[in-house]
């Protein structure tokens, strides 16, 4: 039935615009960590290879084993508590069970947040937040899970996962130009107070550190902006997958609890912008609207 087997819709083929956006400061990065290896490391081989052998160390993320350890690690998810595991179980399970799917095929992971929210991470990953696996109950639990399953089911977590592979050396230097900035800043007032040219020195050297730290930091929140601009289009997508599988007033009543939960702030077209979702409202309506259609469709069903 629809929304329950995995395909490639249009939504997993926009989530590439952010990928393809990052590449270029990516490949920059890539350079600036191949040039030690080939001074200092003695590592000669050609820059290609380089990058060629970060993006096949890459591909492994999609192996099930290393998913469960490295990007659980990676986005700070841990293993359910007892309290948690017996209310995210029966959940899941209801789910699985709905949507004709085999519960090995993906694992649920928690992290710690005050927020109602959750998120797919690689093919197989599901993480729900702290908040949301106690607060919520077990239909709107039901209707966020699934949520999170129809991204998979969508492939809307491939690009996701090359995108952040992606940026992870870009973040790294970032944090590193700032790191050593401090550093260099630290060293000067301590060491160079008293020669102009060592304070010149040092000035030069935390200017170039601050450099770095600002191009890659600018290039990681550029290309995070552009993909929540993307996303929210996955977003859409998965809602629909979620009401043509039967939890669509489940998560909708799961998204009130959220906009309810969440502080009002004024949105504007900058923080539209670096918002990851759709607006709760929103959802909810189009929720709603494709519930009323699907009702008018089949009134037998008594959705709605």
């Amino acid at each position: 039935m629809a929304g329950r087997r995995r395909s490639f819709d249009r939504a997993a083929l926009w989530a590439f615009v952010p990928v393809a956006a990052a590449v270029p400061v990516w490949l920059a990065a890539m350079a600036v960590l191949w040039l030690p290896t080939v001074a200092w490391l003695g590592f000669g081989s050609a820059f290609a290879v380089f990058v060629v052998s970060y993006l096949a160390l890459g591909v492994t993320l999609f192996v099930p084993v290393v998913q469960r350890w490295v990007l659980t690690l990676m986005v700070g998810a841990r293993r359910p508590h007892r309290e948690e595991a017996a209310r995210i179980r029966p959940a899941f399970d209801a789910v699985m069970q709905a949507m004709h799917l085999e519960r090995h095929r993906f694992v649920v992971g928690v992290i710690d947040s005050e927020q109602v929210n959750a998120f797919a991470v690689g093919g197989h990953l599901v993480v729900v937040t702290s908040f949301a696996a106690h607060e919520l109950d077990h239909d709107r639990l039901c209707g966020v899970l699934a949520h999170e399953l129809c991204h998979h089911l969508g492939s809307h977590t491939v690009a996701l996962t090359m995108h952040q592979w992606l940026l992870l050396p870009v973040s790294l230097l970032a944090r590193l130009g700032a790191f050593l900035d401090n550093v260099a800043r630290a060293a000067t007032d301590a060491f160079a107070r008293d020669s102009r040219i060592l304070r010149g020195v040092g000035t030069a050297v935390s200017l170039l550190f601050t450099l770095l730290a600002k191009v890659f930091g600018a290039g990681v929140t550029a290309s995070n902006h552009i993909g929540n601009v993307v996303g929210r289009s996955a977003e859409f997508a998965a809602d629909r997958r979620v009401v043509a599988a039967g939890f669509g007033r489940q998560l909708a009543d799961a998204l009130r609890v959220a906009h309810a939960s969440s502080p009002t702030r004024p949105r504007g077209r900058l923080s539209r912008l670096v918002e990851t979702h759709p607006p709760a409202l929103t959802r909810i309506t189009r929720i709603e609207a494709a519930l009323r259609a699907m009702h008018r469709r089949h009134p037998s069903t008594g959705l709605g």
